[in-house]
């Protein structure tokens, strides 16, 4: 650690939104830059700074801040060149020189203490006097609150963020209740907050560590998939977070009940709970749900048998039983859920659909839940179809101002029928925003195999319709002829029976690579990205190879894959602007991955032809190619497959991974043209069925898995599904059931 004390008499760059900064500090006669989160710092501040020493491959030799404090101005000259940097707004050179020549060197301790009696210098009425006031405030507020979170190992980039929360009642209100950084400031967790609660002092049992801990150990459960957590489970994992008695957790649940911020239900023989948005959701979707199936539709004008007879003849097609019945159902339905594996007509059923209601002249309009299903789904349909997030119109209310979907109860979509593909996707969230837009009155169709992995977010949404029984659902089960042909189909459904695949059929499309160890799966995978399959069939290493793999950490985990494939598809060049991040390091030329729904990124489409030039929000699951590193700027942009252009400063980079390799989980939705996965041990939650089935059905032209068959054997007889706390189900059975009974 390098410490100096010196005057910035440069200011290269500034970030007035986080406080990073470029400058020149002129320590003993030698000028140093330096960079760092340095808010409020102008040319002419004398600071002292603690750091390391990096080199910078086109900047050379800086020095990176990791904290600083200001040393203020002591001598008149000090001040006056401190006040005339512009540092408070409304004094210049001249103003600076008049307060000085007034106060003299006690010019800083009026200005803090006494700030009125600046209108005893001529020149500084009661407006000015207020102005200097407020500014001067301001900049000694931000200084001390950075200085007390440093403290706290909380970096000085989120000093801004919580100055911007809470003013100059920081300091009283982390003192307070420093678990309100947890709840109120993205990026500081409660273990953060527990650690600046110990050093002040707050006792173990406080009632805002035991709201704190319960609230934490609540969304844990909702990052896990769950919509709520038993009552009894919440307080023993409760207890063990906060090492305090059961019974002060139960006092605290109930508070936080008390004041609305959870929602206890009882269900059967336990108390289930939930946070207050995931219990809006649920019920909301329940209601919802049940309102749209009991819609009545007047008989449609046309022959069904002979629009379908007519449709099959025109695109030489022959439609399965099930599928006219689906297509049958959705006249009469306001709410239809079609399910079925690979090669089973979904989207023949889709396209049919489409044809017959456009002869009625009913508008449809199609989404999906990320922005490769919907590309697939425009692929396939010939029809526009947009994610659900766009289909809803992200944007702010005009009377609330509050950011979030425009469409709704009051702004329902403006369509006869909306069909939604890659349902098994959507999170109870999600479904929650989707099903207010659908007006009664309008169909709801819903398509997707609900033998995949459910969604990443919580909830188990399309699961729970289908086994609640009380909506119609038409399955596909007839595999057509012509999937017949591809054994990555055939597979599917054998795995999806628990029988075993069919493997390495010359000229086919599924292939098994036998490999013993680690090193050896690792080392083919590499290969077969590299060299064997852009050789051998012309697939493009970047664009059109996708590895796969059921777990993050070890040696073929999504982490390690990612720095070993980075190393030898996009090695480091001088020429190649890179930004370290922990462990991970992002180049230009990267494939990358959002990982997590941000609504607020702003975007411009390079595209010129498309209808949107512009808009906000990236989504989980978006993968895209860093465009370019500006360290001066603190940018890193990426252009993503739709061809958005996305700039995302440093700060925001944790909300990025490197997709060379990605979980199958993060897969969901997607179709790569190639798919290959490692088969090797793993933890038997992770080696499963569904997870296979899931990762194989990602491929469109091949599949390459490489590893020891005796763990694609484990996978294949583990079909044990993790469960998910989820209350659709049950829920949807008993609001039938009561609606039913009390018409």
């Amino acid at each position: 650690m390098v410490e100096l004390q010196g005057q910035l008499v440069e200011i290269i760059f500034s970030n007035e939104a986080n406080g990073y900064t470029v400058a020149i500090l002129l320590s003993e006669e030698e000028e140093v830059t330096v960079v760092g989160y340095l808010p409020t710092l102008k040319a002419g501040d004398k600071i002292q700074v603690q750091g390391n020493w990096k080199i910078h491959p086109v900047y050379g030799q800086q020095l990176e801040i990791t904290q600083f404090r200001t040393i203020m101005p002591s001598t008149e000259k000090e001040i006056l060149n401190y006040l005339s940097s512009g540092v408070i707004p409304g004094i210049g050179e001249k103003m600076a020189e008049r307060i000085i020549d007034y106060f003299g060197t006690k010019t800083l301790e009026i200005m803090e203490k006494n700030p009125d009696r600046l209108r005893e210098v001529s020149g500084i009425g009661q407006s000015k006097a207020e102005s200097i006031k407020v500014a001067f405030q301001e900049q000694h507020e931000l200084r001390e609150i950075i200085l007390f979170l440093n403290k706290y190992n909380i970096p000085t980039s989120f000093g801004v963020k919580v100055y911007k929360k809470y003013g100059s009642q920081t300091i009283d209100v982390i003192q307070e209740n420093p678990y309100r950084l947890a709840e109120d400031i993205h990026g500081i967790g409660f273990h953060t907050s527990d650690q600046i609660a110990r050093t002040l002092g707050i006792p173990f049992n406080s009632k805002y560590r035991v709201s704190a801990g319960v609230q934490y150990t609540i969304n844990s459960f909702h990052l896990e998939g769950h919509t709520y957590i038993p009552g009894e489970m919440l307080i023993e994992k409760t207890a063990k977070l906060l090492n305090i008695d059961e019974e002060g957790i139960s006092e605290g649940i109930q508070h936080l009940a008390l004041d609305q911020k959870i929602q206890l239900e009882r269900m059967a023989d336990d108390i289930n709970i939930y946070s207050m948005p995931y219990y809006y959701a649920e019920t909301n979707v329940c209601k919802k749900v049940i309102e749209l199936s009991q819609v009545q539709f007047e008989k449609v004008d046309i022959d069904v048998e002979a629009t379908l007879l007519s449709i099959e003849e025109k695109e030489e097609i022959h439609l399965a039983e099930n599928q006219k019945e689906a297509i049958k159902q959705a006249m009469d339905k306001g709410l239809l859920v079609i399910t079925g594996g690979p090669g089973t007509g979904k989207t023949t059923t889709v396209n049919t659909l489409i044809k017959v209601f456009e002869a009625l002249d009913k508008k449809v309009i199609l989404g999906a839940p990320t922005g490769r299903a919907a590309k697939r789904m425009t692929e396939a349909t010939g029809k526009e179809s947009k994610t659900i997030h766009r289909l809803l119109e992200l944007g702010f209310s005009d009377e609330d101002q509050e950011f979030g979907f425009l469409r709704n109860e009051e702004q329902p979509l403006e369509a006869d029928v909306v069909i939604i593909d890659e349902v098994s996707m959507v999170d109870i969230i999600l479904m929650n925003s989707l099903i207010k837009a659908v007006g009664l009155g309008t169909r709801l169709i819903l398509v997707g195999d609900v033998d995949q992995l459910p969604s990443v977010g919580a909830g188990n949404v399309l699961k729970d319709i289908i086994s609640s029984n009380i909506i119609k659902v038409v399955k596909l089960n007839e595999i057509f002829r012509q999937a017949q042909e591809s054994m990555i189909i055939v597979n599917a459904h054998r795995i999806n029976k628990g029988e075993r695949p069919v493997l390495n059929k010359k000229d086919k499309d599924f292939y098994f690579m036998s490999k013993g160890n680690p090193r050896d799966i690792l080392g083919t995978i590499i290969e077969l990205v590299i060299k064997r399959l852009p050789k051998h069939y012309g697939f493009d290493t970047m664009k059109d190879i996708q590895v796969l793999s059921p777990m993050k950490k070890g040696e073929l985990g999504t982490i390690n894959l990612n720095k070993q494939l980075q190393q030898h598809i996009n090695t480091p060049a001088h020429y190649k602007e890179e930004r370290v991040l922990k462990e991970k390091t992002f180049r230009v030329g990267d494939k990358v991955m959002q990982i997590k729904n941000n609504y607020t990124l702003k975007w411009r489409n390079i595209d010129e032809d498309v209808e949107e030039e512009k808009g906000e929000g990236v989504f989980n699951g978006d993968i895209g190619y860093v465009h370019e590193i500006d360290s001066q700027e603190q940018i890193l942009s990426v252009l993503f497959e739709d061809g958005r252009l996305v700039e995302y400063d440093f700060v925001r980079l944790d909300e990025l991974e490197l997709a060379y390799c990605v979980t199958i989980h993060k897969s969901q939705g997607s179709e790569f043209p190639v798919v290959v996965m490692p088969v090797t041990w793993g933890p038997p939650m992770l080696l499963t069925r569904n997870l296979l089935y899931t990762a194989i059905t990602r491929a469109k032209s091949l599949v390459v898995l490489v590893g020891n068959e005796k763990y694609l054997k484990t996978m294949i007889d583990n079909n044990k599904i993790t469960e998910r706390y989820s209350g659709l189900g049950t829920r949807l059975k008993k609001f039938y059931e009561f609606h039913t009974e009390n018409p």
